[in-house]
């Protein structure tokens, strides 16, 4: 993607996972919102994106950060702001994977994984993609999570339809730091 599809892609993002407001925007309670309403929203806010633009960025990013359906348009997880992702419980695979930096390690390992300012926390099904996920704050430490196991004591996952596994936390007990081969 282009510089222009980055930064609007990235504003987007803003706006339907943490502030709708911020263009005068209201989404619904599973954080839907109608993609003429979104895009004249952030038209009078100074961003001009046209229907052409949004497709481009919601089928150019391998991230799939975004969910269309029909006429509407939410964030597939994410948010920080209250919303019903109507996700039902699923059973996750034995391990799933977090990636993040050398500087948060020794918290994590203390505390575990909190979703801070967002509603839930966010796993990968792959070391890869952990690795993409830490990559972007500096050299990745990835974690294995032993989710199966975790999810026997009673713990929810969810699947976001990026494929994101989300939960509300992780006790240190159940991480390891994933030994890449």
């Amino acid at each position: 993607m282009t510089s222009d599809l980055i930064a609007t892609s990235r504003f987007l993002s803003y706006v339907l996972r943490h502030n709708p407001s911020a263009i005068g925007a209201t989404l619904d309670d599973s954080g839907w919102i109608s993609i003429d309403g979104l895009l004249a929203a952030a038209t009078g806010h100074g961003r001009d994106i046209n229907r052409e633009t949004l497709d481009r960025i919601v089928n150019a990013t391998g991230k799939r950060r975004f969910e269309i359906r029909g006429e509407q348009i939410r964030a597939a997880q994410g948010h920080s702001i209250p919303v019903d992702l109507g996700l039902d419980p699923r059973q996750p695979p034995a391990l799933l994977y977090h990636g993040t930096v050398q500087r948060f390690l020794q918290r994590i390992l203390a505390e575990g994984l909190k979703p801070g300012e967002r509603t839930h926390v966010h796993l990968s099904a792959d070391p890869a993609t952990a690795a993409a996920v830490g990559a972007r704050r500096g050299r990745p430490v990835i974690l294995a999570i032993q989710a199966a196991a975790l999810h026997r004591s009673g713990q929810q996952f969810y699947r976001a339809a990026n494929g994101v596994w989300l939960t509300s936390h992780v006790s240190p007990e159940w991480i390891r730091l994933h030994i890449q081969d």
